[in-house]
């Protein structure tokens, strides 16, 4: 459900070796070519003689098999003891899952809040152009989560206005995935993320207008950890649905990295919630779309395709995206109606549509 042990705090990296020494003495480091010299600079200084660096090996471009195939020797024949993972999301699932194929502890230090990968028991695994694969579920949580608020401000903006993307869909994806559940645990979480969303709403645009301060701390707490405890809690109830199988299936066909993970998921959210619309005639569902337009266009998160760089696809490289959404045992698949590709589009190239337009796609217009 969680990490055995999380610190959140200012200078944290500085002052580490004490919570490092926990668990081992030669750390083995992944991270990404970009964090390297934040690792050779930030956190290899913290160490003292309980600590030996066993090795540094960067992730590559992707989570990908190749590099993890690669890494995975790496770690045997430097003796390593324990792994840190230190950088975004694809460093922290390297990390994570060469920790679990290596049987060994792992600290997990984000360099952003661009997602929830600190606290999870899950890695993401890619192509090596980044198209998404398949998803691991690993044993357990970190043993260590280290979020230092100085580290984490370094980041670009854009990557916490991503992050609140990415943690908005908790709510829309937990609230649809959880059915009727009358677990008390799975209750919880799902209003563990209504109470996310709405912390969202009311800070992020402070947050992102004021790196540091209070709102800021807040809202990369929701990202990284309030985020991560809800899917601890809440488990295969409260699963991810079509947000991020559509965040999937864009990954095809954006080679080029345009946008990130909690960007594309963030679209994901208006998709499905166009879908319920559509397939449904959901005012509810409507209603909240427009509410979140309203949202994301002051905190510039992605509306369309367009504004995902992705509105220069052909028809069918959307279809193929919208085929991998929907394929067998796809996410997607946990909406309560059946879905095919060519509804996927409909909502895909219509995530800006007027409440108005329910009515008349309904009835064949």
């Amino acid at each position: 459900m969680a990490p055995a042990r999380v610190l959140r705090g200012a200078g944290l990296l500085q002052s580490c070796a004490d919570e490092l020494a926990r668990l081992g003495s030669r750390p083995f480091v992944v991270c990404g070519d970009r964090t390297r010299t934040r690792v050779e600079t930030g956190l290899l200084p913290a160490f003292d003689d309980r600590l030996e660096l066993a090795a540094i090996a960067s992730y590559g471009a992707d989570c990908c098999d190749a590099s993890l195939e690669a890494m995975e020797p790496q770690v045997r024949s430097a003796e390593a003891d324990f792994i840190i993972g230190m950088g975004g999301g694809k460093a922290l699932d390297a990390a994570k899952l060469i920790a679990h194929r290596c049987g060994l502890p792992i600290a997990t230090i984000p360099t952003s809040a661009a997602t929830c990968a600190a606290w999870t028991a899950l890695s993401n695994v890619y192509s090596d152009r980044g198209a998404f694969l398949y998803d691991v579920g690993l044993d357990r949580c970190p043993d260590l989560l280290l979020l230092d608020y100085d580290l984490v401000s370094t980041a670009p903006p854009h990557t916490l206005i991503s992050g609140i993307g990415d943690a908005l869909a908790k709510w829309y994806e937990a609230s649809v995935s959880s059915g009727s559940s009358d677990k008390s645990i799975v209750v919880s979480a799902v209003q563990q993320a209504r109470i996310l969303r709405d912390l969202l709403f009311q800070r992020s645009a402070d947050a992102i207008a004021n790196p540091g301060g209070d709102a800021w701390r807040e809202v990369v707490d929701a990202s990284v950890l309030l985020a991560g405890a809800i899917g601890g809690l809440g488990g295969a109830q409260c699963r991810t649905v079509a947000a991020h199988a559509v965040h999937n299936g864009l990954t095809h066909i954006d080679p080029d990295h345009r946008t990130i993970h909690g960007e594309k998921v963030a679209y994901g959210i208006l998709v499905q919630l166009r879908l319920e619309e559509l397939c449904q005639g959901s005012q509810l569902a409507a209603t909240a779309r427009q509410q979140l337009l309203a949202f994301y266009q002051e905190l510039n998160l992605p509306c369309s395709l367009d504004d995902l760089k992705l509105g220069d696809r052909s028809l069918s490289e959307l279809y193929r995206a919208a085929e991998l959404a929907c394929a067998p045992g796809s996410d997607i698949h946990h909406l309560p109606f059946a879905i095919e590709p060519e509804a996927l589009i409909g909502a895909m190239v219509s995530t800006k549509a007027p409440i108005a337009a329910v009515a008349s796609v309904r009835e064949g217009d």
